[in-house]
């Protein structure tokens, strides 16, 4: 069954630039715009009250975009994106711009629409947005004779109208002024609702008023147009009219089309006649699946809106049937498809058995040739002693491959069967073959037999010659073995990793070296069993073409063989010397490797524990303290030449990749870490340094008391990480002799722990303890300070502070000194009052 889509010319694009020819302009008068107004937005509410929800302002309820997108995904049956769900305008923007890239993505030319208007509610924009859907989705799909669309509609109404009296319709304006069209389209398929011969032309309002409730009420067509405004307006508006006889379209006419299409499915899915082949098979279900692809999906959307869109009582017969037949096609693609999948599975088992009969019928066919004349030779009548034994052992050979022959043809013969039972075109032919396979089969069977009988009534063979034979086939089977497996080791390609594991090759090579000579006599102990076969052969006038049935090893196999295991030798010695020199090399890298991390891995250990003693060291100033650790930086920057050396060994390793290195537990990573921990180490401890030293000359801290407030957190910083935890800080205030409740104590954590971390910091310490120990009337002389430099203003400007104060000191008291907030206060002013007051403790500002 063939498939076409009807293409009259007329694409939705080049409608749409004729719907933008009927001036767009004209949307702006007011009986227009009221028309429009109450029909898309009934047109939208119709939908849109499958998901539970409508409108009541078109141009302001569709602004965000969220019912907009509703309304796609309820008309189109699709999932659009996730739609924003913030309120802010750029939400708004995002969500209409979805519901348009979805518009153009069904082929539909946006014109002078965009997403901003929509949002700004602009009302000519907003109607004609959803035209261009109710276009798209709801006219765009009419088809009426090799016309489609607006001209489609069009026909279709002439067509249903044309035999009642008063009816003419010729366009979607005042056509349909008296009501009349609207009656004729109800009583052309529902004669029951309506009875035309009564209605009076001249009521106008009564005609319209009818229709519009009966379908309202009988065809789930709600009331998309104004009795009064239709009548009340000298040409209504055209796009309101053909929105709403859509709906009456495809409540009626799309019923009727889907049901033929329907008619004319239903029997290509039924048909089931069966193809000889999987290829004609698979071109059925790739015709299907075109069909399913293709020609389907525009059903689907028509099934779906019939059975979504009009499931309610009010929905009539035809509409009914159509939806079931919809359900039945259903049914039958599945069983088509299930019947199709199905017959291709039984046909490639088909076409594998028949390929298979016919591969192991030509093998047996090939192997049974000939066989029978053999079977029926006289040559043991003037055969030797010897050539009667060989024969015989021949003939025992043939029955053993007869009987391995035999599994061969009842598979053949199962192999038939089944492909009788599958229905096989073909079974006629295999079954002949068969058959012709299986008589030829017993007919060997009897001719063994006889011959089989035949050669018993020889007597004996010369029995010297069948165990030479015999005792060579022993000897040189395993001789030949270890010559196969010593080529595989002498040719093996082997990886080490180590000096010991190559010198355990080469040992290992020598000790196969010094077994050459032993298995050189084997070799000559099996060449002389052949010899002497020779030699009985010859005294005995027997052919010397014989032949050994027990293996197909010969003398020449044997030395060939013989010649490649010492060739093999020097070659392997060469590559296992050569590999000895490149560990060698490997074991240098190493070595210097291991030389320079053994000694650069303990430096940078030394270094850190340098510098975590100075960060304690109570002695001296903190000055002093700070040029030592300045003094460690330089040592460390200096050292990097060292850090560089030792990353082009490592570079030299990775190329040479050596994975391990038994002279050192360094690695390169660990190196790295350490440096990186070494380098971080000392930036932050000058760091924590330049912030102690900044603390002490800003609250006047004596190096004394800084010492003593060191001397505490070092010995309470249990597990010198820099900070006391909260039950460290505990036990330090309680050796201070603090008594402490949970309350004070919990306040005092809110002081030096303020966001919680449960660490307290050396800095927070000092702070605690300056506070703790300061005298109460430091920050009133610290205000009275900042006040003369301020000449008695209540705040204090920078360049104020960086004219009088020391540089350390003025970036200090800038940096942590809030804004004035004073009415009399100028831009830059800082508030010195405020940060003297938090500087001592006494507000939590």
């Amino acid at each position: 069954m063939q498939y076409n889509n009807n293409n009259n010319g007329y694409g939705l694009n080049e409608y749409m630039i004729q719907e933008d020819d009927w001036d767009r302009d004209l949307l702006l008068d007011p009986a227009w715009e009221k028309q429009q107004r109450k029909t898309f937005t009934a047109w939208c509410n119709s939908h849109l009250r499958k998901a539970g929800t409508q409108i009541e302002n078109i141009e302001e309820d569709l602004r965000n975009g969220l019912k907009l997108m509703l309304l796609l995904e309820v008309i189109s049956g699709e999932r659009l994106p996730r739609p924003d769900r913030g309120k802010m305008r750029f939400h708004k923007i995002a969500n209409v711009n979805k519901a348009l890239d979805y518009i153009t993505s069904k082929g539909v030319k946006l014109v002078s629409i965009g997403a901003e208007e929509i949002v700004d509610g602009n009302v000519k924009m907003t109607l004609g947005m959803i035209w261009t859907i109710i276009l798209r989705f709801a006219i765009q799909d009419i088809s009426v004779e090799e016309t489609s669309a607006k001209e489609g509609l069009l026909l279709w109404c002439q067509r249903k109208t044309a035999p009642y009296r008063n009816v003419n319709v010729q366009n979607f304006h005042c056509s349909w002024k008296d009501g009349l069209a609207f009656c004729a389209l109800i009583h052309r398929h529902r004669p029951d609702l309506i009875d035309y011969a009564k209605l009076n032309k001249d009521d106008h309002l009564g005609n319209l008023s009818l229709a519009l409730e009966i379908a309202e009420k009988h065809l789930d067509i709600p009331k998309m147009l104004d009795p009064e405004d239709i009548i009340n307006t000298p040409k209504p508006d055209e796009r309101a009219t053909m929105t709403y006889v859509s709906c009456f379209y495809h409540a009626f006419a799309g019923a009727e089309q889907l049901l033929e299409w329907i008619r004319r499915t239903t029997p290509w899915l039924e048909k089931r006649t069966p193809e000889n082949t999987v290829e004609a098979m698979r071109h059925k279900l790739e015709d299907f699946r075109d069909y399913r692809r293709i020609h389907k999906p525009p059903k689907d959307h028509m099934i779906f809106q019939f059975f979504f869109f009009n499931k309610s009582a009010k929905m009539s017969k035809i509409l009914c049937f159509s939806v079931n037949m919809g359900c039945c096609v259903y049914i039958n693609e599945k069983g088509y498809e299930e019947w199709l999948l199905t017959e291709i599975r039984r046909l490639e088992r088909v076409e594998h058995l028949a390929e298979k009969f016919q591969q192991k019928a030509a093998t047996h066919e090939s192997w049974a040739q000939g066989k029978d004349q053999l079977l029926t030779l006289k040559d043991y009548e003037s055969a030797s002693l010897t050539e009667l034994r060989v024969l015989l052992r021949k003939h025992e050979a043939f029955e053993s491959d007869l009987a391995a022959h035999q599994d061969r043809v009842e598979q053949l013969a199962a192999i038939a069967q089944e492909l009788n039972e599958l229905d096989y075109h073909a079974a006629a032919v295999i079954n002949e073959r068969c058959q012709s396979i299986c008589d030829h089969w017993d007919q060997l069977g009897t001719l063994t037999q006889k011959r089989r009988e035949a050669l018993e009534r020889t007597e004996k063979l010369l029995e010297t010659i069948d165990q030479l034979f015999l005792e060579f086939a022993k000897r040189s089977a395993p001789f030949n073995n270890w010559m196969e497996g010593a080529m595989e080791d002498l040719q093996d390609m082997f990886m080490v990793h180590s000096v010991d594991e190559v010198q355990s090759l080469i040992s290992a090579h020598d000790q196969f070296k010094a077994t050459l000579a032993e298995a050189d006599s084997e070799r000559q102990a099996i060449l002389s069993i052949y010899n002497e076969v020779q030699k009985i052969a010859q005294s005995y006038g027997i052919s010397s073409k014989l032949t050994n049935i027990y293996c197909d090893i010969t003398p020449a196999i044997i030395n060939q063989k013989w010649e490649k295991v010492k060739k093999s030798v020097p070659q392997r010695d060469g590559g296992l010397h050569e590999e000895l020199s490149r560990q060698h090399a490997n074991e240098r890298l190493r070595r210097q490797f291991a030389a320079q991390a053994n000694a650069i891995g303990p430096w940078i250990q030394t270094r850190m524990e340098e510098i975590a003693r100075c960060s304690v060291d109570l002695a001296g100033t903190l000055e002093d303290q700070m040029n030592h650790l300045k003094q460690y930086e330089h040592n460390i920057i200096n050292y990097k030449p060292n850090i560089d050396r030792l990353e082009g060994d490592h570079q030299l390793i990775q190329e040479s990749l050596i994975f391990d290195n038994k002279h050192t537990n360094y690695t390169m990573e660990h190196m790295r870490v350490g440096w990186e921990s070494l380098l971080t180490t000392v930036a932050r401890t000058i760091n924590e340094m330049e912030t102690q030293i900044l603390t002490r000359d800003a609250k006047g801290i004596s190096q004394q008391q800084l010492n003593d407030f060191r001397s505490s957190f070092t010995h309470f910083d249990r597990k010198k990480k820099g900070g006391m935890e909260t039950d460290d800080f505990r036990a330090c205030l309680i050796s201070m002799g603090y008594d402490l409740g949970e309350a004070e104590f919990a306040r005092i954590m809110s002081l030096v722990d303020p966001d919680g971390a449960g660490v307290v910091t050396f800095q927070s310490f000092v702070d605690f303890m300056t506070r703790e120990t300061g005298d109460t009337e430091t920050s009133e002389q610290v205000i009275a300070s900042f006040r003369i430099l301020a000449a008695d203003k209540p705040y204090i400007l920078v360049d104020e502070l960086r004219r009088e104060l020391p540089p350390e000191q003025a970036e200090y008291c800038i940096s942590r000194m809030p804004p004035y907030q004073g009415p009399d206060g100028v831009p830059g002013a800082l508030d010195y009052t405020a940060f003297s007051t938090v500087l001592y403790g006494e507000s939590d500002l």
